[in-house]
């Protein structure tokens, strides 16, 4: 079955509508590294080595880019030491760690699910079970 705009619309519980505020919320934390360095930040306080050390795999750029991002939004709070060495630390805001019970949702179902993906991807038309759409 083929979905229309209009039927995945009057379908949803939520109100999928691109010019509203939705979208532009669900962005901030629609970016995998967001999602990782949110994950990094649970235990507490971080320094930018540790963070770069926790987050494996991130570029140099991308972690600023990420802090930068979510601190702008209010996910994470930035403090500067007037020490030196600079000394900067990163934690998530009040707001940031609302975010820990969505994202740990979305993990479990990833690590439930990720072997049906999996199988998904290997047949025609990603159906998992290997039945078209019309046979099931």
């Amino acid at each position: 079955m083929c979905y229309t705009y209009r039927m995945v619309r009057n379908l949803s519980p939520l109100p999928l509508d691109i010019e509203g505020d939705l979208w532009p919320a669900l962005e901030l934390i629609a970016d995998k590294w967001a999602v990782i360095v949110i994950f990094a930040l649970l235990g507490g306080t971080r320094r930018y080595g540790e963070l770069q050390r926790q987050v494996t795999g991130i570029s140099q750029k991308m972690l600023t880019q990420t802090l930068r991002k979510l601190e702008r939004d209010g996910l994470v709070r930035r403090t500067v030491y007037a020490v030196i060495p600079p000394k900067v630390e990163y934690a998530l805001t009040p707001l940031g760690e609302t975010l820990v019970d969505p994202l740990n949702a979305m993990c479990r179902w990833a690590q439930e699910y990720y072997t049906t993906v999996q199988a998904a991807r290997g047949r025609p038309n990603g159906v998992a079970d290997g039945k078209s759409e019309d046979q099931a």
